[in-house]
């Protein structure tokens, strides 16, 4: 891993949080650290070509957008099917996370799936899923309540 200067350090600390919402801010945040604007985006830039930052976006807080149900789908998929599985998964609009673990849950269960809709009936979204992968082997966790959900921060 690479070593920060004090400046950047400072700049990844407060990128990994809530980026100003003002017309140039990289800029603000260059000034705060005492960078130059042109240098941070170089740097960042970098930092994307070297897979370090992946991307900046929004975050919507899905139950004010609308979405009322998410669930936390697990499919039991035979090892040499899980890739292409997962591949299908990750390409639907509904599905915000897909992941294999190991070892699996109760020892079957490999791919994971994190879903969300707009009304409770995601009885549609499961039909398509298993029509992907030709299988019904799954369990759902619904999400009864929110106790927590950040970002996690590395600076």
């Amino acid at each position: 891993m690479e070593t920060f200067s004090k400046q950047k350090l400072r700049a990844a600390r407060i990128l990994q949080s809530d980026i100003p919402l003002v017309m140039k801010p990289f800029t603000q945040i260059a000034d705060t650290c005492g960078l130059k604007s042109d240098a941070l985006i170089a740097w960042l830039k970098e930092l994307s070509q070297k897979g370090v930052v992946r991307k900046f976006g929004a975050i919507l807080r899905h139950q004010k957008a609308g979405y009322r149900k998410n669930a936390l789908v697990m499919w039991s998929v035979p090892i040499d099917a899980v890739e292409n599985a997962g591949k299908l998964f990750a390409g639907l609009p509904f599905i915000s996370h897909c992941y294999e673990r190991k070892p699996a849950f109760q020892n079957k269960y490999n791919l994971f799936t994190m879903l969300h809709a707009q009304d409770d009936d995601i009885s549609s979204m499961l039909s398509t899923m298993s029509e992907l992968i030709s299988s019904n082997d799954f369990l759902i966790l619904e999400s009864l309540h929110e106790y927590k959900k950040t970002s996690p921060e590395y600076f």
